[in-house]
């Protein structure tokens, strides 16, 4: 029996498939003690775990602050992660000196679980809600303009913040280095490695476990009655207008439809519902699924998994960078239908197109199958308990940007070379549309460099 601790930050997505590894945990005879928030202590005490509400703990915040974190601001998001840290360190120290914990289990973005492992010295194991990202898989996520700015200005703030911690006995370099996946960190993924971007790419240290869900039940499928299965979340769920173009795509088709939509929104300003609509703020979504022939989604690790592992064929409407990340990966595999059209006659046409092309509904039922197969809640709890793991494999990154360093090096040289000689040779007045189109085209060559250098590596180590 061992001592565990488990930690997640206040947010569904986050919370949900840490619960049916910590039920599998205490099944196993270990103690459990997980640290949350009042609004999941009832699902947490279900698993048998010992439920620490931490709300008290949390610093207060402005409504600009709030408003930020709802609009899923990185800088903002970072920024209250440390402040909590901040808040908790004297009870989280009390805590780790008191039950002398054989090994942590925390969510990846959840800063004050990684960072007391790291002050207290205890074997660390990540879970991870959304894809592992590094410098390859990150490239599925395709930031908007917003999302940039807000990087970039939130830098010096961010780093401002960091200087914080360094007094309490937390040290840290830089906010990459509590947030970006390592080849060297014990993680668990909840997907599997053919789902997994690159998945070549991470070491040993990497569980992919597969779904994390309490569920075991069979897809069973109406195909005489499809059912479209509708929702946004639990984060960003405030979008009637959504809801209504969904009802007047599909009012009309021999479908019936079953939307979630969350406390964000009262049902009844949704107005008179079509004879085959029904509206709920929440629903058993893995029992859905598992009858549902689409699922229209805004592409949350967790629902997209859960979709998957029901064989439900997905039209993806992503609303944030690991959203857009993920609906990527669904497309390329040929599971869902990117909607880029969210009008009405969009709508339909992506819905219609999942329910008549049947490759859709093959290419899920594939995934289906992949996800059962995976090592599951149980090899997930085994992972923990023998934390912490080494590592047998090559650190593919690690050669990867030794890799890209002499590339890079090579490509100076030579372009430094073709200057010169033309400079010599030609004439100088030209030297500098040289530079600038180097520059240029230094992006997109090392990309395709990048791409072909990891070809090489995984085909040498294969």
């Amino acid at each position: 029996m061992k001592n565990i601790a488990l930690f997640s930050i206040p947010a569904h997505g986050h919370t949900n498939p840490m619960l049916p590894v910590a039920a599998e945990l205490v099944k196993r005879g270990n103690n459990v003690r997980f640290y949350s928030f009042n609004e999941f202590g009832d699902k947490i005490k279900a698993t048998g775990a010992e439920f620490i509400a931490c709300d008290s703990l949390l610093p207060e915040i402005t409504a600009e602050q709030e408003q930020n974190l709802k609009e899923i601001s990185t800088t903002e998001m970072t920024i209250q992660d440390i402040r909590c840290t901040l808040a908790m360190d004297d009870f989280l120290d009390n805590e780790f000196k008191t039950f002398k914990f054989d090994v942590v289990y925390t969510d990846s973005v959840c800063f004050w679980g990684k960072l007391n492992a790291w002050k207290h010295n205890v074997p660390m194991v990540v879970s991870t809600s959304t894809f592992a990202f590094n410098m390859l898989s990150s490239k599925y996520m395709k930031n908007s303009a917003k999302e940039i700015a807000d990087m970039i200005f939130g830098l010096p703030k961010i780093a401002k913040e960091l200087k914080t911690l360094e007094p309490y006995g937390y040290k840290v370099k830089n906010p990459l280095e509590l947030v970006q996946s390592d080849n060297k960190t014990d993680s668990i993924v909840y997907t599997s490695r053919r789902f997994q971007p690159y998945a070549e790419s991470f070491s040993d240290h990497y569980c992919f476990a597969g779904p994390s869900v309490f569920s075991k039940v069979e897809p069973q499928k109406n195909e005489q009655r499809p059912l479209v299965y509708v929702s946004m979340g639990t984060i960003i769920n405030d979008r009637p207008d959504f809801y209504h173009k969904c009802m007047d795509a599909l009012k009309d088709m021999n479908v019936d439809i079953i939307i979630s939509c969350g406390n964000s929104i009262d049902i009844k300003k949704l107005g008179a519902l079509p004879e085959n609509v029904k509206a709920y703020p929440y629903v058993d979504q893995l029992d859905l699924l598992s009858k549902a022939s689409v699922f229209i989604s805004h592409c949350g690790m967790n629902s997209v998994s859960e979709s998957l592992y029901m064989a439900a064929p997905i039209v993806l409407y992503p609303q944030t960078k690991e959203q857009r990340a993920v609906a990527r990966r669904v497309k390329e595999i040929g599971a869902g239908i990117l909607l880029d059209d969210d009008s009405v006659d969009g709508i339909k046409n992506a819905v219609e197109e999942l329910i008549n092309n049947i490759s859709y509904k093959e290419n899920a039922e594939k995934c289906c199958k992949d996800f059962r197969s995976c090592a599951g809640t149980e090899g997930a709890a085994e992972f923990i308990e023998n934390a912490p793991h080494k590592s047998n494999g090559v650190d593919v990154i690690e050669k990867l940007k030794k890799a890209n360093g002499l590339f890079t090096f090579l490509y100076c040289v030579v372009l430094l070379s073709v200057i010169f000689l033309i400079g010599f040779l030609v004439s100088w007045q030209f030297v500098w549309i040289i530079g600038v189109s180097a520059g240029i085209l230094s992006y997109p060559i090392s990309q395709i460099a990048q791409r072909l250098l990891y070809k090489r590596i995984i085909k040498k180590l294969k």
